[in-house]
């Protein structure tokens, strides 16, 4: 019998420019993403998906410490609370990924899970950051995460997050099928260029050696004044069998909705064994340095 979840993504670009106060510009992107999220409550979403940091511009593309003002606690700071309220309201399970500081000086790349009642299950923090000229300076800005790769029950789904850079890596990836996700979402900030055609090729492959879904975000737009390229869209759902089912545009708004069977978790792994015919016994390497 189809065990059918209805899941948005949400891809978006910046509202106003970086050069406005930062106040201004957590706002502008805050009201922005309000009227998109009803618009996936609207369509019928149960889960809903939000980009990388989504209230405010890709900062990490200059190294200043003033974007240090725009973290907040979670779950108690103000977004997560808002999205809270928004979770009850529209009775939708949230992903929503900000800028936290657990206490002063120390900050992470997260993203909070939240129940379709409003209540908070848990978060997970980026794992792996990266530091890589032009533009993507974030080791000033986050320290690793520490939580590991959890799961988070919604009672209908287990879902699992990996943040934007973490796609580079199938060893998390591997851990979160392992820990029992059926929907991995990926929320990522990433630019035309070096990177572009892994976009549509790791984490279709995750999906396939993992056997879940992957709901890859990306933002949209070129963001002033740092200008390191084009935010290209293109987020997308991929399946157990690593097909991409839905995809977004490259270069606008959007929300994309689509409809995941999670029956076909069970009969993409009764075909490739793979979680079966694993050999962690010989893996030491692995992590031995």
């Amino acid at each position: 019998m189809p065990r059918v979840v209805r899941c948005s993504i949400i891809q978006a670009s910046n509202a106003v420019a970086a050069t406005e106060p930062l106040a201004t510009q957590k706002k502008a992107m805050i009201d922005k993403h309000l009227g998109l999220i009803r618009k996936a409550a609207s369509d019928g979403a149960q889960i809903v998906c939000l980009q990388e940091i989504f209230n405010g511009p890709y900062f990490c593309a200059e190294q200043s410490p003033k974007w240090y003002e725009t973290t907040e606690s979670v779950p108690d700071g103000p977004t997560v609370k808002l999205m809270q309220d928004l979770a009850r309201e529209l009775h939708i399970a949230m992903v929503v990924p900000v800028y936290e500081v657990e206490q002063e000086g120390i900050f992470y790349n997260t993203a909070a899970v939240l129940k379709n009642d409003g209540t908070y299950l848990g978060k997970y923090r980026k794992t792996h950051i990266p530091h890589v000229a032009p533009g993507f300076w974030e080791k000033f800005y986050f320290r690793p995460g520490n939580l590991g790769y959890p799961v988070f029950d919604l009672g209908f789904a287990k879902i699992g997050i990996y943040i934007c850079y973490d796609r580079h890596f199938p060893e998390g990836a591997r851990c979160l099928g392992l820990n029992g996700a059926e929907i991995v979402f990926n929320p990522s900030a990433t630019v035309a260029g070096l990177s572009e055609y892994l976009w549509k090729l790791e984490q279709p492959a995750h999906a396939a050696a993992n056997g879940y879904f992957i709901a890859a975000i990306n933002r949209v737009g070129t963001e002033a004044p740092w200008n390191i390229g084009e935010f290209y869209g293109s987020s997308y759902f991929a399946d157990p069998r690593g097909q991409i089912v839905a995809q977004a545009s490259r270069d606008k708004d959007e929300v994309l909705t689509a409809d995941l069977d999670l029956e076909e978790i069970a009969e993409v792994r009764r075909t490739w064994q793979f979680f079966r015919d694993r050999r962690p016994d010989m893996y030491g390497p692995l992590v031995a340095s």
